[in-house]
């Protein structure tokens, strides 16, 4: 099964911006902002740091970042949908901690930020659609401080038939019908594929840890169908 290319991902997201947070609202039954919260939690953004939220769409995470923080330190958002970033930054200009924020059109395998300079980071549903993940990883390790955590929210691939079959049936007679209420089918039937060649569970425990990264955990959460994946930089590393 081969992986899209970075250029196919960004168009699909291009393409998808403008109902995203609709179409997030409705086929999660309006959970995704649980879920959000418990990475935001895991995270453990600090209110005089410099807080990142990768891969950030519209900018949902980060917004529930910096009202997490109300208004202290700062919330950075970066995607490489320019589309995206455009809902986003709409979103945001009328919030009373809007300066707070700042927006970066960046590939997270590339991030243009310093090595240790970022206090937490949350990235919603962008693992599964990065080219290499494992670069990406890399790329989190190197610009966390030490000590520092990161939270990466997911589909996650469930570990019972039972619940594999539900998802399956939710993706093909759930989502992509709705999807293709506003001509994205196409778009939302990616998902399927995306989550079959998705690291599981224990699998993203290894590439964290062959990251460098110590206490890592993966939680399954919603029935075994999403996932959030925990990990730390060590306090003591080797320099650069």
């Amino acid at each position: 099964m081969s992986t899209p290319s970075s250029e196919t991902v960004q168009a699909l997201f291009d393409e998808i911006a403008p109902v995203y947070d609709q179409l997030n609202a409705w086929l999660s039954l309006g959970q995704h902002r649980v879920w959000k919260q418990m990475a935001i939690r895991w995270a453990n953004p600090q209110p005089d740091g410099v807080n990142v939220d990768l891969c950030c769409g519209s900018g949902d995470l980060t917004l529930m970042t910096a009202r997490t923080l109300r208004g202290q330190g700062q919330v950075i958002g970066i995607d490489f949908s320019h589309r995206q970033l455009e809902v986003a930054q709409t979103r945001a200009q009328k919030l009373p901690w809007a300066d707070t924020l700042k927006w970066i059109e960046s590939d997270v395998l590339t991030l243009p930020l310093p090595h240790n300079a970022v206090d937490a980071i949350t990235m919603g549903y962008g693992l599964r659609n990065v080219v290499d993940i494992p670069k990406a990883l890399s790329e989190i390790y190197r610009v966390l401080k030490p000590g520092a955590h990161a939270a990466i929210l997911d589909f996650n691939r469930p570990t019972s038939e039972v619940m594999q079959q539900f998802q399956r049936w939710y993706l093909r007679q759930i989502v992509v019908p709705i999807a293709s209420r506003f001509d994205l089918k196409e778009e939302y039937a990616y998902l399927e594929t995306s989550i079959a060649r998705f690291p599981t569970g224990p699998e993203q425990i290894e590439l964290a840890t062959q990251a460098g990264f110590e206490a890592v955990r993966h939680y399954a959460i919603a029935a075994d169908t999403m996932g959030i994946l925990v990990m730390t930089k060590p306090k003591k590393i080797s320099s650069f």
